[in-house]
């Protein structure tokens, strides 16, 4: 991560909290302790008679001391993580300005439909003579999926992004294997996602880096400069996480291919052109979608999520199992072993033990076809629309990174605004907690200094909009005009103060344990 000018131990400043009170709460802002600090030992929600003789079957794995879980009454427990809840920013409460992740607004008619029985309660053992309905909306989804990025074959096991990612990594070194042949190189941007070069190196490839050249962009002569018979391939976002459309991408394409080598495209970025760029037409083997994103399904919290590839023709014999097959009479097929996938596929194999997730899959499916494909498409322009607005309406007071390129969803500000200030991109988004929002993406990409990315998606109106524009605004004004220890005391209206993130992130503390008995254990010593 880049570090430079970014100091992460707090600095003091003025205390201008409010009085004490006796319980430390404020208001309605309760003051919760962790759970093992409320919790006492001898208390169960839960009264359960002790078990009549048996013959435990643990072996090694029985417990041989006291568990140590803390003991709530059920309301006490209610109670501890609804005030939590409270304590959390989420979509439902305000903008969410997240860069490169596409915190937009979940409808509730997608959530009502995948609570549907037929669904939420579908179990991945059951016979498939009882789920015909759950594999035909796996198959239309993926229809869609196909249609809206005119690949040959869909994936739709993967969990996540990464997990989609790994996927499709790995049906390129299956095919690469088919053809007899051994390559251990992996282009990767600079600017890209962490998770692309960690994938490259997880499936055992080395991973070259290619610079982004001044406009923020890749050029295909750079590309065309590390191109060899050892290059498996490069994976490219596009529009890039500098919120740039690749212009060159074509030739970019065409230069991998020419090399021998496959093109993976990461499509975190999807939310920007879907309905708008066929992924397919500019020359991708592989991209995976995330469907916790650009399809509106919940996002944060650590999933579930969905990250379905979609495969060029070239790649789509290597598809893992279990996957769907399409019929010529539109059904759908569900193919679960190597055996059943027949001659026509050569699977590299599994890489989950059942097939995605069934309630993301609802969710997506609806979102599109609530939208219909001219709704899909304005939600793209309108993505798009709200991000040049922002940059727009900022440009003279915060320092847009590539101020000549349209932005696509997200727009990338940068730290010169802040030079002379003694103000931080970290002080300016530790202060923008106190205004009620949560701070954008920070010091991503690395190539860009002190970077602020911000995707504001189509959700939002234009009068949500305009009040996150006014509270930047006023935030760099009140930097350029030396409020800089305001800002080094922010957050001053969150639960917690500012941390020390370096010593959080170097020294973590994983599993609780009282303070007290460390007293008693120091003082033993």
């Amino acid at each position: 991560m880049n570090t430079q000018g970014r100091p992460t131990t707090p600095i003091a400043g003025p205390d201008t909290a409010a009085p004490e009170t006796f319980t430390g709460n404020r208001g309605l802002h309760i003051e919760e302790a962790l759970i093992f600090e409320t919790g006492r030992r001898d208390v169960t929600g839960v009264d359960v008679d002790d078990p009549g003789p048996f013959t435990p079957r643990l072996g090694g794995h029985a417990r041989t001391a006291p568990i140590g879980l803390p003991g709530l009454t059920e309301p006490e427990a209610m109670r501890h993580y609804v005030r939590l809840s409270r304590q959390n920013y989420a979509i439902d409460l305000g903008l969410y300005p997240l860069g490169s992740c596409t915190m937009k607004h979940n409808p509730r008619l997608n959530e009502k439909l995948a609570r549907l029985p037929g669904f939420a309660d579908v179990h991945p053992l059951q016979p498939l003579s009882t789920v015909p309905g759950a594999v035909d909306l796996i198959a239309e989804l993926g229809r869609w999926l196909l249609e809206l990025t005119g690949m040959a074959s869909v994936a739709m096991s993967p969990k996540a992004g990464a997990h989609g990612e790994y996927c499709g990594m790995a049906a390129i070194k299956a095919a690469i294997a088919a053809r007899g042949e051994t390559r251990s190189i992996v282009l990767v941007p600079e600017s890209a996602h962490g998770t692309n070069p960690a994938t490259a190196a997880a499936l055992g490839f080395k991973v070259v880096p290619v610079p982004a050249r001044a406009d923020g962009t890749v050029d295909p002569e750079a590309v065309k400069a590390r191109l060899s018979p050892e290059v498996a391939a490069i994976m490219l976002t596009n529009p890039n996480t500098c919120g740039l459309f690749e212009r060159d991408v074509v030739a970019i394409a065409e230069a991998v291919h020419a090399a021998g080598a496959y093109f993976y495209a990461d499509g975190a970025n999807f939310n920007a052109i879907v309905g708008k760029v066929r992924p397919g037409d500019l020359g991708v083997d592989a991209m995976h979608i995330n469907l916790h994103k650009t399809f509106s399904t919940p996002h944060g919290g650590g999933g579930p999520g969905a990250g379905p590839v979609v495969l060029s023709e070239k790649l789509a014999p290597f598809a893992p199992v279990p996957f769907v097959r399409f019929n010529p009479d539109g059904s759908g097929e569900f193919v679960e072993t190597r055996r059943q996938a027949g001659e026509t596929a050569t699977p590299f194999g599994r890489i989950t033990a059942f097939h995605g997730q069934m309630g993301m899959f609802v969710r997506a499916l609806a979102h599109m076809m609530s939208h219909g494909a001219d709704g899909l498409r304005q939600a793209s322009e309108d993505a798009v629309l709200s991000a040049n607005y922002v940059k727009a309406r900022l440009a003279d007071v915060m320092t847009v990174a590539f101020p000549d390129r349209p932005a696509m969803h997200e727009v990338l500000f940068d730290d010169r605004f802040l030079e002379g200030t003694g103000v931080t991109t970290l002080d300016f988004a530790k202060a923008m907690i106190d205004e009620g929002y949560h701070p954008m993406t920070m010091y991503f990409p690395l190539v860009v200094h002190g970077a602020m990315l911000i995707e504001p998606t189509e959700s939002e109106s234009k009068a949500s909009l305009d009040q996150f524009v006014g509270t930047l605004r006023h935030l760099a004004e009140k930097a350029k005009a030396g409020g800089v220890a305001d800002f080094k005391a922010a957050p001053r209206h969150a639960p917690r103060r500012r941390l020390d993130e370096t010593r959080a992130a170097r020294q973590p503390k994983l599993v609780w344990s009282d303070p007290a008995e460390e007293t008693r254990a120091e003082a033993a010593e």
